[in-house]
């Protein structure tokens, strides 16, 4: 890891803020700080995508808009509507999360077609599908990783954040099963949910991760260039 440079290193983290009392101010701050820190951009609720995505115009930084967060448990036609709005206000990247409930009872057709329509409602905007791989078993993960494939998402992700935990080893290593031995990866995949140390990052990226999502993102930065060198 010790080859990579502090900037390439930034341009893995979605600097994220997706707590109930965000601010705008604090959302604002959020945004300052990925463009000081040159992060791959924000990841925010659905209110303030706009706001986000103003921030960050004249830049190459994403706003980012969760979907169907954090339970996932949204009728699908909702989801479908706050992707068109996220995408309307400016969002240039989606995070959706999976029913989980109706995957795990056995109502599979419904959940793939949750996510399927998300994808088709999202046109070139790229979709992250956040499976909270708390719940799941890995037979359950490695299926919904292909599901995702076929179905042209641009990431599979762990966690909300607000699930009983957050990402894992060995949930990243499965989920880039796809892309083992291939120079152009099939799939994104993006750890998340109590990302808070380098270390935790190093271990995620060596088992997969291609984006990490973290709220600790300029601390985890910081300590990388004091290991690594700036």
């Amino acid at each position: 890891m010790n080859d990579m440079t502090p900037a390439a290193f930034a341009r893995l983290f979605d600097h994220t803020l997706l707590k109930a009392d965000a601010t705008p101010a604090a959302v604002r701050k959020l945004c300052a700080e990925a463009r000081e820190f040159q992060f791959a951009g924000v990841c925010v609720n659905p209110c303030h995508i706009a706001l986000a995505a103003k921030e960050l115009a004249e830049t190459d930084l994403a706003a980012m808009a969760v979907v169907g967060f954090p339970l996932g448990a949204n009728r699908t036609d909702v989801k479908i509507d706050e992707t068109l709005r996220a995408v309307g206000d400016g969002a240039r990247e989606l995070d959706m999360v999976i029913n989980v409930g109706c995957y795990l009872g056995g109502e599979k057709a419904a959940a793939k077609h949750d996510i399927a329509a998300v994808v088709r409602a999202a046109g070139k905007t790229p979709v992250k599908v956040i499976f909270e791989t708390a719940y799941l078993d890995e037979a359950h993960i490695r299926e919904l990783t292909g599901w995702c494939v076929d179905l042209g998402a641009a990431f599979v992700k762990t966690s909300t954040g607000f699930g009983p935990r957050g990402a894992s080893v060995r949930d990243l290593e499965i989920m880039a099963e796809p892309n083992r031995g291939l120079a152009v990866p099939k799939i994104g995949v993006k750890a998340s949910g109590g990302v808070k140390t380098l270390d935790q990052a190093l271990s995620f990226i060596e088992a997969g991760a291609t984006r990490i999502g973290a709220s600790a993102s300029i601390a985890i930065l910081q300590e990388f260039r004091a290991r690594f060198g700036a």
